[in-house]
């Protein structure tokens, strides 16, 4: 059981990728939208509401541009695979429906000792002009797979300011929120099948992160963007515990300069899943093609 070394640094071939309406509306919900008030963020839960145009929320890119790699990664039990941390950026606002063409590389792996740390970087990019829509890069921690020598790889130093938040906001998971996230695509079993949460080592299965990092993605579009996607830019953040579908989660943000903010996301109990948050996003007085 092994990691395939030989695939760092090599592009896999673009794939195409297409979703509908249909797709954003679901995803939206699977991430809480309009969770505990239905009409609070119809713009994003519905098409058909008088007065109201549909739009998409941005972490929907990580959907989008999510493709596996050409070639498997190794073989090992995907049972030891959790998501560790990912970034998103969007070039431009995501249409309500559309195409795009994506190529994903293994850009790192890294020895952590007691597990591996895979790291991928994906471009979707529109099919007709080639100009880019959306960048994601991720990292997969793979328990079992580290010891191997090889570099450990870097971290950039991250703290929150020396003072309370500026935004704390609670979000409510439902009992059923994974069972409807994966909806969206991701049929990982970790998520539903508790015989396979228990071979990675969970009580039952968890919350998908994407979907905790959605949930945080809509408190960060509302309260930094105004609910506008057009401001968002970019996010990141690194996964450090996991979330049971029922528990509430709390963000808090911290506004800096310039259209940056740093964010960290935690249960009610205190227990950081969300650490290293950063945003960035567009002040009103910038335009999409000035930043």
């Amino acid at each position: 059981m092994s990691l395939d070394h030989s695939l760092v640094g090599v592009p896999g071939e673009p794939r195409e990728r297409s979703w509908t309406s249909t797709d954003a509306l679901l995803y939206a919900l699977g991430v809480g939208a309009g969770l505990g008030d239905p009409l609070r963020e119809l713009e994003f839960t519905t098409e058909n509401s008088e007065g109201i145009e549909q739009k998409v929320l941005p972490t929907y890119g990580v959907v989008i541009a999510q493709i596996p790699p050409a070639r498997s990664i190794g073989d090992f039990d995907r049972a030891q695979l959790v998501l560790a941390e990912q970034y998103v950026e969007l070039h431009q606002p995501l249409p309500v429906c559309g195409t795009v063409f994506t190529s994903s590389t293994v850009t790192g792996m890294y020895d952590k000792g007691s597990g591996a740390l895979v790291e991928f970087e994906s471009v979707a990019v529109d099919p007709a002009t080639g100009e880019p829509l959306i960048t994601t890069r991720s990292g997969m921690f793979i328990r079992g797979q580290g010891g191997f020598g090889g570099d450990r790889g870097t971290s950039t130093p991250w703290a929150p300011p020396d003072r309370d938040p500026d935004h704390t906001v609670v979000e409510c998971t439902r009992p059923e929120q994974a069972l409807l996230y994966r909806l969206s695509g991701d049929r990982n079993p970790l998520h539903a099948d508790p015989r396979f949460a228990a071979r990675g080592g969970f009580s039952r299965p968890i919350l998908h992160g994407p979907c905790t990092f959605g949930f945080t993605g809509r408190v960060l579009l509302h309260e930094l963007c105004g609910s506008d996607p057009a401001r968002f830019v970019a996010m990141s953040g690194r996964f450090t515990a996991p979330v049971v579908p029922g528990e509430s989660l709390v963000v808090s943000i911290w506004r800096g300069d310039d259209g940056a903010a740093v964010f960290r996301t935690a249960k009610r109990d205190g227990t950081v899943v969300i650490d290293r948050g950063r945003m960035s996003y567009r002040v009103p007085s910038e335009s999409p093609a000035s930043s």
